[in-house]
C-alpha cells in the first residue's frame, strides 16, 4: 500500500502566511512609521480569499468585518487631526484594520482594537519608564500593536465579553 502525503488543514497554511505577514508589516512600522500597502493591502484579499475558501457561508461578515476596520480607523483620524491639528493615526493603520475585519469578521474587531490598545498602553508605559517621562507628541507605531491584537484573536478568537 502506497503512502499517501498528508495535506494539513489549509488554515494552517493561511495562518502562516497571516503570521508573516504581520511579523514583516510590525518590522516595517517600527523601523520606518509607515504601513506600506504593498503589504496591507494584500493581506485584506487574502483575508478573504481564506474565508471563501474555508467558509464561503461567512464571507458577509468577513468583508463587513474589512469595511467596518477601515471605516472606523478613518472616522477615529478625521476625529483626531480635527481635534489636534495634526495625524494621530495613519491610513495604513486602517488598512491594516481592514485586514483584521477581513481575516477575523466583524465579530472579532472589537476583540483586536481592545488587544491593539492594550499593547499600545503597554509600550507607552514602557517608554515612559525608561525615558523618566512621556512626550505626548512622541510618534508611537500602532501597526505591531494592531497585529498583536489580529495574531491573538485569529488564533483564539473573540474576547467574550
Amino acid at each position: 500500500m502506497a503512502a499517501f502525503p498528508v495535506i494539513p488543514d489549509p488554515r494552517i497554511w493561511l495562518g502562516c502566511g497571516l503570521g508573516a505577514s504581520l511579523l514583516a508589516l510590525s518590522w516595517i512600522d517600527i523601523r520606518r512609521f509607515v504601513l506600506p500597502d504593498a503589504l496591507t493591502l494584500p493581506l485584506v484579499l487574502g483575508g478573504l480569499a481564506g474565508c471563501w475558501w474555508v467558509a464561503p457561508e461567512a464571507l458577509p461578515a468577513h468583508a463587513a468585518g474589512a469595511a467596518a476596520g477601515y471605516l472606523s480607523f478613518r472616522l477615529v483620524a478625521a476625529a483626531y487631526r480635527r481635534r489636534r491639528h495634526c495625524e494621530g493615526l495613519g491610513q495604513g493603520d486602517a488598512k491594516l484594520a481592514a485586514a483584521a475585519g477581513a481575516w477575523v469578521a466583524w465579530e472579532g474587531l472589537p476583540s483586536v482594537v481592545l488587544l491593539a490598545a492594550g499593547a499600545g498602553i503597554l509600550v507607552i508605559a514602557v517608554l515612559a519608564l525608561a525615558r523618566r517621562g512621556f512626550d505626548a507628541r512622541m510618534p508611537i507605531p500602532f501597526g505591531p500593536c494592531l497585529a498583536l491584537g489580529l495574531w491573538v484573536t485569529w488564533l483564539f478568537g473573540p474576547i467574550a465579553f
